[in-house]
């Protein structure tokens, strides 16, 4: 039995070290069964094999958001009979999705280029949609994830004629989010309106025309530097020019900067935050005549409530119809998926240059429809989720590039190493319920968590692994 004090460490355990341990660290056991410290490590680049979520449904007008509260990827669409609105929540393990119970947000029609946003101000996924099932309004609603669940409370009209192209994205400095859409009702003109969640429910300021033409397109993004965000559109009747406006909230109202061109019959399709660069990457496709719709990139730089474009990278230049775009902060690169192909390639900026690397296919198994806009996220540790349609079922594939990725999971956490060990030496390891008297900066009667970079906290990161708990300001009892 063991009792505080010098015990015998019976509960200590000798492996090979891969790589150097230091004194006290939080270690992991290898694939291999070697150990390392807890923190990041250089993997190859990776992707796991796609996972369907529906059997035979059509699923069409996609989104992918990360609810970053509860670390889970809430996967928004409608199927193909009878088109309701649908969502389902996804967790990732490794490169592996498995998913919880499909939920219903629209019990009608609902078309017209559905979109989502997580409002990390709230922690609540927002919907944004046209019901069909009336007249086309515009509606918007909040959904709560709980576990593998999503629920959602009563959908709010923001627009009472018909809307298309619509798109949403959280502000966090406005702790507001900012919907943008072609008011069919009003000649197409490109609208937008600020929405402010609370609880279950949201409330809206009132419209603003930001283009009094035909408006198409419409991508949103924001640029957590300038604290504002970048609208990309097309300006349908004006040689269906590509623009640019940046959009600053303030209070329930939005206001737009001066209009900047990204390229002659340029639709818009996505764009993404660099957060290293504080520059957007715009992917569109080009329609100028003769450029046969290919797929091109900008990066775009705001400065105060201006935007202005670097030269144009093409990404592919046969015909291509949809691309999504997002950003991988942890290893400083984009992941670009385009056309009727389950093929991307990564990015990187450098000024205003982007560098492509060659073709990668993320699904070697046949042909997948890449929705636009927001049908790729990125979270760190974990990759990019992507979600497809595939012979007309909705799957989701995680692809890592090669980079830095945490090593610590849920199972893999053994102890602390007693003493400091170089690579391939023996290692001595004090495991489960034996006391490790090589930390520093405890307090006593607390449990601690080990974080994704090996460190000890007092709350439980993702994953939740606990580390055990403080019995002086140098002494831990492993795992309970």
């Amino acid at each position: 039995m063991k009792s505080f004090g010098n015990i015998a460490k019976d509960g200590q355990v000798r492996a090979v070290a891969s790589g150097a341990l230091t004194d006290g660290a939080s270690v992991v056991v290898n694939d291999d069964g070697t150990v390392s410290v807890a923190g990041s490590a250089a993997q190859a680049q990776t992707i796991g094999t796609p996972t369907a979520f529906t059997s035979s449904t059509t699923v069409s007008q996609r989104a992918l958001v990360h609810d970053s509260s509860n670390d889970k990827y809430v996967f928004v669409y409608y199927n193909g009979d009878p088109y309701h609105g649908k969502a389902i929540v996804g967790s990732v393990s490794g490169t592996s999705i498995t998913y919880g119970s499909e939920a219903t947000f629209n019990a009608a029609a609902t078309y017209n280029t559905t979109s989502a946003a997580f409002d990390s101000t709230n922690n609540k996924v927002v919907i944004v949609y046209g019901d069909a099932g009336g007249s086309g309004e515009g509606k918007a609603i909040v959904g709560t994830v709980d576990g593998t669940s999503i629920t959602f409370g009563s959908a709010v009209q923001f627009e009472a004629g018909e809307v298309e192209y619509l798109d949403i994205v959280h502000d966090a400095n406005a702790g507001k989010v900012l919907i943008v859409y072609s008011d069919r009702g009003n000649s197409d003109y490109g609208t937008a309106i600020v929405g402010t969640v609370s609880g279950t429910s949201i409330s809206f300021g009132s419209p603003v025309v930001y283009l009094s033409n035909r408006s198409r397109g419409q991508t949103l993004t924001y640029d957590s530097n300038a604290q504002k965000s970048l609208l990309v559109y097309r300006d349908q009747n004006n040689t269906e020019q590509g623009r640019a406006r940046v959009a600053t909230i303030s209070g329930t109202s939005v206001s737009f900067g001066s209009q900047a061109d990204l390229g002659l019959a340029a639709w818009p399709q996505s764009s993404a935050f660099d957060s290293t660069n504080n520059k957007i990457l715009v992917a569109y496709r080009s329609e100028e005549s003769g450029s046969g719709n290919r797929a091109e990139l900008k990066v775009a730089t705001i400065s105060g409530t201006s935007v202005s474009f670097g030269s144009a990278t093409i990404v592919r230049s046969s015909n291509t119809s949809n691309l999504s775009v997002a950003y991988d902060s942890a290893n400083e690169v984009f992941a670009v998926l385009y056309g009727t192909t389950a093929d991307l390639k990564t990015a990187t900026i450098s000024g205003t240059d982007v560098t492509l690397s060659s073709e990668i296919s993320y699904d070697t198994a046949g042909q997948v429809n890449v929705p636009p806009g927001r049908g790729v996220v990125y979270k760190d540790g974990v990759g990019f989720v992507i979600f497809t349609q595939k012979s007309s079922v909705g799957t989701g594939t995680v692809f890592r590039p090669a980079g830095n990725y945490p090593n610590l999971t849920s199972e893999n956490f053994i102890g602390f190493s007693d003493g400091a060990f170089a690579t391939t030496q023996s290692a001595a390891i004090n495991t489960t319920n034996t006391i490790d008297r090589n930390q520093s900066g405890l307090t006593a009667g607390q449990t601690y968590f080990v974080q994704t970079d090996g460190t000890l906290g007092l709350t439980a990161a993702s994953p939740s692994v606990t580390a055990g708990t403080a019995i002086s300001a140098t002494e831990l009892i492993v795992k309970g």
